[in-house]
C-alpha cells in the first residue's frame, strides 16, 4: 500500500457483492474481502458462516484520499446495500451479513455517524448499521478475492451481484 493511501472497512451483506460494487470506482486502489468485528482470531469462512465467531463478512477498501474521501466511501456504502435490515441482505441471513462500519479512529467514527444520520432521510425504516472500532481485519480465503471478476457466470453473480451493481450504478448517477 502506498503511504498516501488509506483504508476503510465496511460490511453490507455478502462480501462478494460489496467488493464488486467498490472495485473500479475512481480513487479506489483495491478491495479485499475478509472478516472483522468478532472475537475469533484468524477465522475461516466455515467458522464465520456458523454465525458464532461474531465476525461479519467485510471488505477492506484501499483508497487514494486525493481522489476520493473517506466520507464519500461511506456515503456510497448506504447505496451499496439495505442498512435497515438486521443481520441479513436479501436471502443472505445471519450475523455475518450484518451492516457494519469498522472505524480506525475518532475522526472516522464521527464521519460515519454523520453520514449515517444524513442517509436516514433516504430510508423509511431505521438504519441498523453497527459502527464500532476496528480491532482486526482477517483477509478471506483466496477463492473469495475478486470473486465477481473471476466468476461472472457463477449463478450468484448473475442472480444477486449483477442486479446490485446495476442498482448501485443508477444510484450513483442521481
Amino acid at each position: 500500500m502506498n503511504a498516501m493511501h488509506k483504508t476503510a472497512v465496511v460490511g453490507g451483506g455478502c462480501f462478494w457483492c460489496v467488493e464488486a460494487l467498490y472495485q473500479g470506482l475512481p480513487g479506489i486502489e483495491s478491495v479485499v474481502s475478509g472478516y472483522a468485528g468478532g472475537t475469533t482470531p484468524n477465522p475461516t469462512y466455515e467458522q464465520v458462516s456458523t454465525g458464532r465467531t461474531g465476525h461479519a463478512e467485510v471488505v477492506r477498501i484501499t483508497y487514494d484520499p486525493a481522489k476520493i474521501s473517506y466520507e464519500k466511501v461511506i456515503d456510497l456504502f448506504w447505496k451499496a446495500h439495505d442498512p435497515t435490515t438486521s443481520n441479513r441482505q436479501g436471502a443472505d441471513v445471519g450475523t455475518q451479513y450484518r451492516s457494519i462500519i469498522l472505524t480506525q479512529n475518532d475522526e472516522e467514527r464521527e464521519i460515519a455517524e454523520r453520514s449515517k444520520a444524513a442517509a436516514q432521510k433516504d430510508f423509511k425504516d431505521p438504519i441498523v448499521t453497527e459502527i464500532k472500532p476496528l480491532e482486526a481485519f482477517y483477509p478471506a480465503e483466496k477463492y473469495h478475492q475478486d470473486f465477481y471478476k473471476n466468476n461472472p457466470d457463477y449463478p450468484y453473480s448473475a442472480a444477486v451481484i449483477e442486479p446490485k451493481l446495476e442498482k448501485f450504478r443508477k444510484a450513483q448517477a442521481q
